[in-house]
């Protein structure tokens, strides 16, 4: 048995829209980040303690985790905690270049196979009446950078170079590859 173990509705729609049956199981555990580490090595470790973490109660089935962190200058911005905050990071971001990491483990029977993806994009310079706008719809609260590329703030980007669902949280190419690694069939087919 697949099971996801993330809250994002945005994942189980994706997973859903690839026809692959699972079930859903979070862990509560501290997600915060070391800044003097890599943003790409915290994220990554995020990603497989949240894998770990659900695993204790199926330690058999395949457990699929993911973490979404959004770089820019080196800063990791994750879901902010207020309207202020999400507006301190759409200014941010403005006119700006940034990366957004998603990483994915796939874990079985103690052994993670963790990845982390990257996609540079460029944002518009932002008005404050765009920024208040879009705060206003609620959306920013629960992404990470206070934006999501699939509603309204699309509008924002200028540029964007890599998989577009790294930047929805899941990148399906690389976890697909993975997945029938794993022989889980994914559009009728398995890697040999």
């Amino acid at each position: 048995m697949l099971i996801l173990a993330s809250q994002s509705p945005r994942r189980r729609e994706l997973l859903t829209m690839l026809g692959l049956e699972f079930e859903i199981e979070t862990a509560d555990l501290d997600e915060a980040m070391d800044p003097a580490l890599p943003p790409e090595t915290e994220v990554a470790r995020v990603c497989e303690a949240k894998a770990r973490a659900v695993a204790r109660n199926h330690p058999d089935d395949l457990i699929l985790s993911a973490d979404t962190i959004v770089v820019v200058d080196g800063a990791v911005l994750g879901k902010p905690h207020s309207p202020a905050e999400a507006k301190a990071m759409l200014r941010r971001l403005s006119g700006r270049r940034h990366t957004v990491m998603t990483a994915f483990c796939l874990l079985q029977n103690g052994a993670a196979d963790v990845h982390v993806e990257q996609t540079h994009l460029r944002f518009k310079p932002l008005s404050d009446a765009e920024i208040d706008a879009y705060i206003a719809t609620g959306s920013p609260l629960d992404k990470a950078g206070a934006y999501g590329i699939q509603d309204q703030a699309a509008v924002f980007v200028e540029a964007l170079e890599g998989d577009y669902y790294t930047v929805m949280g899941l990148p399906l190419c690389a976890l697909v590859k993975c997945l029938r690694r794993r022989g889980v069939a994914v559009l009728g087919a398995v890697e040999p």
